[in-house]
Parts: C-alpha cells; sequence; structure tokens
C-alpha cells in the first residue's frame, strides 16, 4: 500500500500552490484556525460572547461571526480581540521567499 504525504493530497485534490483554488483553501484553513483561537481564548477565560464584544466594543454578533469564520475582519478588530483576551500575537510574513516574524 502505498502512502502519501499532506502536501502531495492536497496538490492532488485542491490544487498546487499558487493555483487560486488552493490559494482560497488555505485562506480559509487560517480563518478557521484564528476563529477556534478567538473561541477557545475566550472559552479559557470564562467570557461569554457578549462580554467580549464589550471589551472590544463590538456586538455579540460579531464575536460570533469571528469565532464561526463568517466574516472577512478587520485587522484592527483582529488585534482588539486578543488584546481583550490578553493573548499575545505573532504574525509571519513571507516577502520574495524571504521570511520575517513579527511579534
Amino acid at each position: 500500500m502505498k502512502t502519501y504525504s499532506l502536501e502531495e493530497l492536497t496538490d492532488k485534490h485542491i490544487g498546487k500552490k499558487g493555483t487560486p483554488k488552493r490559494d482560497t483553501f488555505e485562506y480559509e484553513l487560517r480563518m478557521d484556525l484564528l476563529g477556534k483561537a478567538i473561541k477557545d481564548a475566550r472559552k479559557e477565560r470564562n467570557l461569554t460572547q457578549e462580554q467580549l464584544g464589550k471589551l472590544v466594543g463590538v456586538k455579540k454578533a460579531q464575536i460570533s461571526k469571528l469565532e464561526n469564520s463568517l466574516t472577512d475582519a478587520r485587522f484592527e478588530t483582529i488585534i482588539k480581540v486578543f488584546k481583550a483576551l490578553n493573548a499575545k500575537i505573532n504574525f509571519n510574513v513571507e516577502l520574495l521567499n524571504q521570511r520575517m516574524d513579527i511579534a
């Protein structure tokens, strides 16, 4: 039985890196992971969506949309959410095959 790597399966079924379908897939995956991180951190701090919304200055519905990846949130809003959750934020930026870590 032949085994395949996740990269090989993703290339075959979603598309190679750099294709529109693959870019969309990877973006949606990142948004899902971001939403899960927000939800997990909120629950760990025993906050409701409404309480977190008040801390950030948005309505409960906006927090729900972020957690369920139903909206393209502004970068500023995401930063405010993680600050309200007292969470450390790290971003990676890749430019022309060079990697920069921003903490």
